[in-house]
């Protein structure tokens, strides 16, 4: 759906050559509602105004739904561009129209028919929860309402792809996550593949399947969201994971591994089907060792119960290995903790 292919992007600035993005690769399946996260100046947005041609790249190619936009000419682009919505930080509302000619802007623009027009911004406003405010204006709306509009402006045309740049980031938490269900609903009742930006990585745990995770115009880490907050690989997935889910071990945590001769600190990390299995039980019954729940943290990622649990199992070498092979057996991700801070 749409594959970025070895895009770098440079520009000036004064006397020096900055890098924006930098030998970037990676695809966005169809249907995916798929997250680029990273901190300011990573090259995230510069990323996703490449894919409506907004920017150019320096080199490297862009396939949007199979179409190779290097190649194309602006009338060919602008064909192309239908297909693409797009929902910004500030919403880019005209202040001086009605909620209803705002939402229609893209309709008028491309000259279709007053009665067509009608049905589709009736139909938009009443999918993003704005039936009654077609008359109002954006000043009397609210920052939530604002971002409404522009959701439904971006779907008027029925485009295949929705690009999402900082959509949230201007939000406070409830109406966040009140735009983040839109957007999942937008998703699963039109089938529209989504790119999210953002610096947020609750952003991405809400609504993302897959995720890209950027710095210094670079892609350092690529994988399921289920996949990062389980085994981020990087400093930097490590720091937006840690935003959501404490994943780092506390001193009190590490202290319990010198409290006993036989004890050994495990971090545990469990989906939703390992929670509902009785794993203590199981280990204390089959394994004769004595089990302490140090700590525990969960919440949900893409609507599945994960989270960490840190134990403290006291038991001989030939237990504690019992216990790791366990452990394997049913696919639990662990980790020994062995160092104090």
């Amino acid at each position: 759906m749409i594959e970025f292919k070895n895009i770098s992007k440079t520009f000036q600035k004064k006397h020096t050559t900055v890098h924006a993005l930098n030998n970037v690769s990676f695809t966005v399946n169809q249907g995916d509602i798929f997250g680029v996260i990273g901190y300011s100046g990573a090259g995230k947005s510069t990323l996703v105004r490449l894919v409506n041609q907004l920017e150019q790249q320096t080199s490297g190619d862009i396939y949007v739904d199979d179409h190779h936009l290097n190649t194309y000419s602006q009338t060919a682009l602008r064909k192309v561009k239908k297909d693409i919505g797009m929902i910004f930080q500030h919403f880019n509302l005209l202040n001086s129209k009605t909620v209803f000619k705002n939402v229609a802007m893209p309709l008028i623009l491309s000259q279709v028919n007053a009665s067509e027009i009608k049905k589709r911004v009736d139909e938009m406003l009443k999918f993003v929860g704005l039936e009654g405010k077609a008359q109002q204006y954006p000043s009397e709306l609210s920052g939530g309402q604002k971002q409404r509009v522009a959701i439904a402006r971006a779907l008027v045309t029925n485009p295949k792809i929705l690009l999402c740049d900082e959509a949230t980031s201007a939000l406070d938490p409830a109406t966040t996550d009140a735009i983040l269900d839109l957007l999942k609903k937008t998703n699963e009742t039109f089938g529209v593949t989504i790119l999210v930006i953002t610096h947020e990585m609750s952003v991405i745990q809400k609504i993302c399947n897959r995720v890209a995770v950027m710095e210094q115009g670079a892609v350092i880490e690529l994988d399921s969201v289920k996949n990062v907050f389980s085994h981020p690989k990087t400093p930097t997935a490590k720091r937006f994971v840690s935003t959501v889910i404490n994943t780092e071990p506390s001193q009190y945590v590490l202290n319990q591994v010198a409290t006993h001769e036989n004890a050994k600190v495990y971090q545990l990390f469990i989906e939703h089907h390992q929670v509902s299995q009785t794993i203590i039980n199981d280990i204390i019954r089959h394994f004769n060792v004595e089990i302490n729940i140090i700590h525990a943290f969960m919440t949900e990622i893409q609507a599945d119960t994960v989270g960490y649990l840190w134990l403290q199992i006291i038991g001989d070498s030939a237990q504690q290995q019992a216990v790791q092979d366990y452990f394997m057996a049913q696919k639990i991700q662990y980790e020994e903790l062995k160092t104090i801070c």
